[in-house]
C-alpha cells in the first residue's frame, strides 16, 4: 500500500501554477543586492565612482541603462517614478522608459508631476521645483569620470583620483580661458564633492549644478555603459571647479541689449530654456522643464481670470 501511495505521488500530474514572466522590477535578486551595496558605498564616499556589474537591459547601452537600473533597484510598490529627458516628459526616450517601468513594477505608479514623484530618473536636467528630503533623483550618466577629457586611461584616471591630482583638469580650464576668453565647458561642468573627489554631473547644463549643493534630496548618478555608480548625499557641499578671480557662471539667456529672455509659454525669466529655431521669424525660447512651465502657465492663466 506504502509502494502505490508513493507510485500515485510520484505519478500524479502536477498542476501547474502561475509564475510571473519576469522579477518584480525586472532585474533579478542579485542584480538589486550588489546594485544596493553600490548605492550605500557611494553615499558613503560621495562623488566617488563605484564599480558594479552592470545588465543587460531591454535597452541599448547609452541610452540610460545606468539609470533605469538605479530605478530598478530602489522601487517598491507604493512608490511614484517621473522620467524626463532634457526637462520633457513627452520625449521618445522618457515615454518608453516610464512604460517599461510601469509594466515591469506592479504597484508602482508613474507621473509627470514633479511634486508626486518620490523617485524622478532624468536625462540631462535637474527639475526646476526644489526637490524634497522624501525624493530621490537618478541621473542617466554617458561617462562618469571627469578626467576623461584629459587622460584616455583608466588606471591613470583611478590613481589621480586616489591622489586628488586634478592638475591637468585645471590646465584645460585654464587653457579654455586664454583660447576663448571664458570656460567653453557647457555641460559636464566638474565639481568638487564634500571636498574630496571631483565628479561629472551628468550632461546637465550648467544652470542646474549649483541645484546640487546643499540638495535636499539624495542625488544617485548611474552610468550603465560604463558601470559606475556615484551619488550627492543629502546636504553635501558640492562646487564646481572656478579660479579666484574668475566666478563659475551659468547661462544667461539674454538678448544683445542685456535684456532677459522669457518664456513664451509662461512667461518666466528664472528658468532654463530651450531655443527653438522657427521656419519664418527669430528663433523662440521656452522652458526645458515641461512640468514647470504647464504648471505656471496654468497658475498665470488662473490669475488673469
Amino acid at each position: 500500500m506504502i509502494a502505490a501511495a508513493i507510485t500515485r505521488v510520484a505519478t500524479a500530474p502536477v498542476p501547474l501554477l502561475p509564475r510571473p514572466t519576469h522579477h518584480f522590477g525586472f532585474l533579478d535578486d542579485f542584480a538589486k543586492k550588489e546594485i544596493r551595496r553600490a548605492v550605500l558605498k557611494a553615499i558613503c564616499l560621495p562623488g566617488h565612482q563605484v564599480p558594479y556589474s552592470s545588465r543587460e537591459m531591454p535597452i541599448a547601452r547609452g541610452f540610460g541603462t545606468g539609470g533605469l537600473q538605479l530605478t530598478l533597484s530602489l522601487i517598491g510598490a507604493g512608490d511614484v517614478v517621473k522620467v524626463i529627458d532634457q526637462g520633457s516628459d513627452e520625449s521618445v526616450n522618457a515615454v518608453n522608459l516610464r512604460d517599461f517601468i510601469g509594466k515591469v513594477a506592479p504597484g508602482v505608479t508613474t507621473t509627470t508631476a514633479t511634486a508626486e514623484a518620490s523617485i524622478i530618473q532624468s536625462r540631462h536636467r535637474i527639475p526646476e521645483l526644489p526637490l524634497r528630503e522624501n525624493q530621490i533623483l537618478i541621473l542617466q550618466v554617458p561617462y562618469p569620470c571627469p578626467l576623461m577629457i584629459v587622460e584616455p586611461s583608466e588606471r591613470v584616471r583611478r590613481r589621480m583620483h586616489a591622489e586628488v591630482d586634478y592638475a591637468r583638469l585645471w590646465v584645460k580650464l585654464y587653457e579654455d580661458l586664454v583660447r576663448f576668453q571664458e570656460i567653453s565647458i557647457s555641460n559636464r561642468y566638474p565639481a568638487r564633492v564634500h571636498g574630496r573627489y571631483v565628479m561629472d554631473p551628468s550632461p546637465i547644463p550648467r544652470w542646474d549644478l549649483p541645484k546640487m549643493h546643499q540638495s535636499k534630496a539624495l542625488i544617485l548618478l548611474g552610468a550603465g555603459r560604463e558601470k559606475k555608480i556615484y551619488a550627492v548625499p543629502p546636504y553635501t557641499e558640492v562646487e564646481p571647479l572656478q579660479f579666484d578671480d574668475i566666478p563659475f557662471q551659468v547661462e544667461r539667456f539674454q538678448t544683445a541689449d542685456g535684456r532677459r529672455i522669457p518664456c513664451v509659454r509662461c512667461g518666466a525669466n528664472d528658468s532654463f530654456l530651450d531655443e527653438i529655431p522657427q521656419a519664418a521669424g527669430p528663433a523662440i525660447h521656452q522652458c526645458s522643464d515641461l512640468d514647470w512651465c504647464l504648471a505656471r502657465a496654468a497658475a498665470t492663466a488662473g490669475a488673469q481670470r
